[in-house]
Formats: structure tokens, sequence, C-alpha cells
């Protein structure tokens, strides 16, 4: 079968879901009112609340959710065969992704643009906030850690990205003072600094010199350097360093220095990174040559598949990057659907692509098998095979297969290093909010907090060693990432069933992937925790042991409060919506 039909058929339906579910979610769930004044005009700062064309932050929050995760699940979950994969990444965006990422934003904004965290309080109760805060906090330190690793990895194995990255930051503070300075406008200069960027990835693919190669520099594969590392894990040590200080420095920038403008770039990155994907499919018409299903499969698709797919289908860090920095963003509420809803609907297509791109690499199912012989192997293959796959559908456009190859590493660490530091900015104002909370008057401090959050991040991603050797952190949390990203999302479609009950509002298109979602991952998550990773089993693994025995617990107790809640009547000081 053609790969063309996957994508025919997935854009058809994601059509139809923006389209139609989507405009009566809007009219008939939500009510969005274009009068309503959001906090970015009612808290304007200049800083964290500033009103923003729908357009740019559909740049920001879209490129912010759209890391690498979409890819590398996706990539991963194939292993099962590709109509599972498919059916949850179509399936789930339609349903529960879009309603998720649109109904963390309406709610955020109705409520002065606190975070969902905040949110819990108001709707549940003090000690519900104080938990689900501490799961929020271990699901954004997990999410930096393995984007870090996965950059410095992306850095270390394809060295003529690394200029083009470097490159876009300049041009990103220059495109902001010239649209929020001069009252300039961002789309030409955006597409110039794209232009610019591919160039430097193109020149860098043939030219060495070009090529920030720190295991070059460092002696080569082979040889020793200080403290006893190898020149990888040196290269690795110095990536972790630089991606730590630039995150410190961006994610305390006002928006509009870097952000903003960083991430509207990269959402023209994704659409011709889009672009030359689809269209290399369409000319290369490649087969699909994975199976449809694999039988002899070595763990269950069931419940595995809906954590193993978690962007692309639906994810609770998109809840954090809603209530956190979009809904302070947002100029009209009716605004919310086109950022919220079509944000979820782009991370779908990345993700479908991921998928056509990786089962259509092979030249025969045998090839597959070999390289997806299970599912460890998978996992530690899904992105590499992306990248190449990905490479081999641009080919069909006449990019080399080296130069394409560039030009996807430069938009996967594009990707992930907007999720990065949006991440730590979230991690900042939970931080805060925190210290807020035990009145540790410090940690309420942007350097202080911000201190904290880019330090805890580099130890957990430095500091364990595993398969990856010296810095195996990113790698060795990705299970448990998935399984407390998906937890997030369902309690973050519960309190926003909360807020549509108490407004009297039909509350099922929130509730029903809402149950669905926790019973599958809290089977995935009570089954890893206890026959997985628990000290008396056969390869435990102590950390991940503590991080999922704590997540699970608060999460139970956050669902026992919130049954109680639900059951209720309590308003508190929740806005009431026209």
């Amino acid at each position: 079968m053609s790969g063309i039909w996957l994508a025919v058929v997935g854009g058809l339906i994601f059509f139809l879901g923006y389209r139609y579910y989507s405009k009566f979610i809007a009219e008939k769930i939500y009510r969005l009112d274009p009068n309503y004044v959001t906090p970015a005009h009612q808290y304007k700062d200049g800083v964290d609340f500033v009103p923003t064309n729908k357009f740019v932050l559909w740049g920001h929050h879209f490129t912010s959710v759209a890391g690498a995760a979409p890819i590398v699940g996706p990539a991963i979950a194939v292993y099962w065969g590709w109509l599972p994969a498919v059916l949850w990444v179509l399936l789930g965006t339609v349903f529960a992704a879009g309603v998720h990422d649109f109904g963390t934003l309406v709610l955020s904004v109705r409520n002065k643009g606190q975070s969902i965290g905040t949110l819990a309080s108001k709707l549940i109760g003090q000690k519900a906030k104080v938990l689900f805060l501490f799961i929020i906090l271990l699901l954004v330190l997990m999410v930096n850690a393995v984007f870090a690793w996965v950059i410095a990895n992306l850095f270390i194995s394809f060295p003529a990205s690394v200029l083009s990255v470097f490159i876009q930051i300049p041009l990103a503070i220059w495109i902001g003072y010239s649209v929020y300075k001069k009252q300039g406008n961002m789309l030409l200069p955006s597409i110039v600094a794209l232009a610019v960027m591919y160039l430097a990835a193109i020149v860098a693919s043939y030219v060495p010199v070009l090529q920030i190669d720190l295991v070059r520099y460092f002696g080569g594969e082979g040889a020793s350097t200080l403290f006893g590392l190898n020149a990888t894990s040196m290269a690795f040590f110095v990536w972790i360093v630089v991606l730590m200080v630039y995150v410190y420095i961006a994610s305390t920038l006002p928006v509009w220095k870097l952000l903003q403008p960083r991430d509207y770039i990269n959402s023209h990155q994704l659409i011709v990174g889009l672009g030359l994907l689809y269209l290399g499919l369409l000319f290369t018409n490649p087969e699909i040559t994975a199976p449809v299903t694999n039988a002899s499969a070595d763990t269950s698709w069931f419940p595995l598949l809906f954590i193993t797919i978690a962007c692309g289908a639906i994810s609770g860090f998109h809840g954090l990057v809603s209530s956190g920095t979009s809904s302070k963003q947002l100029n009209k509420e009716t605004d919310a659907r086109f950022v919220g809803y079509l944000g979820s609907v782009g991370e779908g297509a990345l993700a479908l692509v991921a998928i056509i791109a990786v089962v259509t690499f092979f030249p025969t199912a045998e090839e597959f098998t070999a390289t997806y012989s299970g599912f460890a192997a998978a996992s530690g293959a899904g992105l590499g095979v992306f990248i190449q796959g990905a490479g081999q559908l641009a080919s069909g456009l006449g990019i080399p297969a080296s130069v394409a190859a560039t030009i996807v590493s430069v938009i996967v660490v594009s990707f992930a290093a907007t999720t990065l530091d949006s991440s730590v900015r979230l991690m900042r104002y939970i931080i805060a909010e925190l210290g807020t909370e035990y009145k540790v008057t410090p940690l309420t401090k942007t350097h202080v907090a911000t201190t904290v959050a880019v330090v805890s991040s580099a130890a957990l991603t430095l500091i364990p060693q595993g398969p990856k050797g010296f810095g195996s952190g990113g790698y060795l949390l990705w299970p448990l990432f998935g399984t407390s990203n998906q937890l997030l999302a369902g309690i973050s479609l519960l309190l926003v069933s909360i807020w549509l009950k108490r407004q009297g509002r039909n509350y099922l298109p929130t509730i029903i992937p809402m149950v669905f979602l926790m019973f599958m991952t809290l089977w995935a998550m009570i089954d890893q925790v206890v026959t997985e990773w628990a000290p008396w089993n056969e390869g435990s693994d102590w950390m991940l042991f503590t991080f999922g025995a704590i997540i699970l617990v608060f999460t139970f107790w956050i669902l026992i409060t919130a049954v109680s809640a639900i059951s209720g009547n309590r308003n508190d000081s929740i806005e009431k919506s026209a």
C-alpha cells in the first residue's frame, strides 16, 4: 500500500475535525466571547502578558508543544504496526488533544491567565493544587532532561546542524526588536531568517570546517579527555552546559525579545518541513513495508501505545503551555480555537508524517523487523530511523540525502529547543508558586527560581549512568515521561470538565477522553511501577520507581479529591462565562 493513502485519509480527518468538531466545541461547549477582555490586555506588562496576533501566537504555541516528542513517540510506536499508531494519532488529535489544548487555554483565559496548577485549588481544593503543582514540577523537570538529552545527541550526530541553530538566536532577537520597537511586520523577516538558516545548513553539509563537531575537536571517539570522559561524553557534557546557559537567558527575557520571534520562525520551519515531507511523499510514492500489526511483539500495545504516543495524540504538557504562556498572550478569546485546537492538529500532522517516514523507509518488511526486533530496539532506533526516512522522502524533491538529513535535524533541534526553554520558563513559574505557597521568599524571585530549574534539570540529565553511558538521564526518563505526561492530560481534562459542569454546560466532550486516558495511563503506570521498576524486580530502576511512585500516589490523591469536588456545587472564584 502506498504511504500517500495514509496522508490523504489523515488530512481529511484533521480537516473535518477542525472545520466541524472544533466549531461545535467553540460555540456550544466553551462558548467563546469576542468581547471578553483577555488577560493579555488586562495585565499587559510587556514581559509575560503581551497581546499577540493569532498567527504569531499560533507559531509560539505550535512550536512550543511540537518538540521532538511527536516524532520520537510515533517512530517508536510503529513497532506494534502502523495501523494502531495511525488510529491513535488521528482519533486522539481530533477528540482528545484538540479539546484538551483548547479547553485549558480557555479555562486559563477566563481566570486571569493562571496556570492549570493554580486553577486546581479553585476547582478541587488547596491540597489538590499543591499535589498537582508537584506533579507538574516533576513533569517539566523530566521534559527538560529528555529534550536536553535529545538536542545534545543530535548536535553530536549531526554537527552540520549546529551552525543553523545558533544563527537563529540573533536573527530572532533582531526580528523581535524590529517588530515590537519599530512596529514592523514579522512575516518577511522570519522568512529571510529561515532562508539564512537553511543556507547555512546546506553550506555546512559540504564544508567540514563549518560543522561544529566537538567529538572531533576532542580527538575523536576513542580519545580520552578531562575527568576520565571520552570525547563523546565530553562533547555531551559541553553541549548540556551550553544549552542550560541558553535556556537560563531565554526563559528570563521578555517573550517578545526571543520567545515569540524564534517560535514564529520555527512555525515556518514546521510548515516548510511538513511541506517538504508531504510533497516528497507525493513524488516518491513509497510503499509501506512495515506490518499493519505486529502479532509477535514482545510487549503488548495495550495500554502502552497510548503513552508511547503522547505528543501527537494528546499531551499534558500542552495544557501547561496553553495556561502558562499562550493564555497570557491571547489577543481575543475567539482566537483560542485557532491557537489551541489547530495547534494540536498541526502536531498531529507532524506525528502522522513521522509514522509515514518510518514505515516507508525500509526496502523490505524483513529489514523493518530486523531493526524493530523488540520494543527496546525500537526505542533506541526510532529517532534515527525517522531522520533517515524523512531525508529519503525529501530526496524525492531533488534534495541530496545528506543535506535533507541536516535540514531535518535542524528542524527537530529547533522544536526541541523551543520546548526546552518554554518548559524552563514554566518550571520557573511553578517554583515561584510553590515558594509563595510555602512562604519561601527567595524562590519567588525570577533568577533564583530559574537557577533552581536549570541546575536541577542539568543534574537530572548528566548524573545518571545507563545504557547510553554518561548522561543517560534523558534516555532513562523517556518511559516515565510518556506516562506522566498522559496523567497530567487526564487531570487537566478533569479540571476542565468540573469547570464546565459548574457552568451548567455539556461536559461529555471532555469527560469521555479523560476517563479513557486515565484508565489506560493508570493501568500502564501501575504495571510499570510495580512489575518493572520496583526494587523487588530483576532489572529494577530506583530513579523511575521513585518518580513513578510519587506521581502515582499524588494522582490517586487528586482523583479522590476531584470525585468529591465534581459531585459538589462549590464555585469559589472561578470565572463565570457568558
